[in-house]
């Protein structure tokens, strides 16, 4: 396939697990975030400031932008991101938390080898 006939767009999945080890720190960061927002409703204001104040993965969420993760890199505009968070029990130890594990299946779906 050419280079012209090839997609522009390109998918960048990105996993991350983080021990938060100032739940406090990290509430009073997402709160700013929300009383700084000059384009935010009273009514989505209070649901935030709720929602962070009670779920420390809420609070995180509000303070990871994926626009940051590339808005330096030349060439790439953000067409669209999602992302979420929640609280996990995590064992770095543990064979079910092995990197890429997803990514596996779909290469072996890909190559008919699953």
């Amino acid at each position: 396939m050419s280079t012209s006939e090839t997609s522009q767009f390109v998918r960048l999945r990105v996993e991350l697990v983080v021990e938060v080890e100032g739940a406090d720190a990290l509430t009073k960061a997402a709160l700013d975030r929300i009383e700084s927002a000059v384009d935010m409703a009273a009514d989505e204001r209070v649901h935030a400031e709720g929602a962070v104040t009670q779920d420390t993965a809420e609070a995180l969420a509000y303070l990871v932008d994926p626009f940051d993760l590339v808005s330096e890199v030349p060439g790439v505009d953000l067409a669209q991101a999602s992302w979420s968070s929640e609280q996990i029990d995590y064992d770095p130890d543990s064979p079910d938390w092995g990197l890429d594990e997803d990514d596996v299946h779909e290469d072996e779906e890909e190559h008919g080898t699953g």
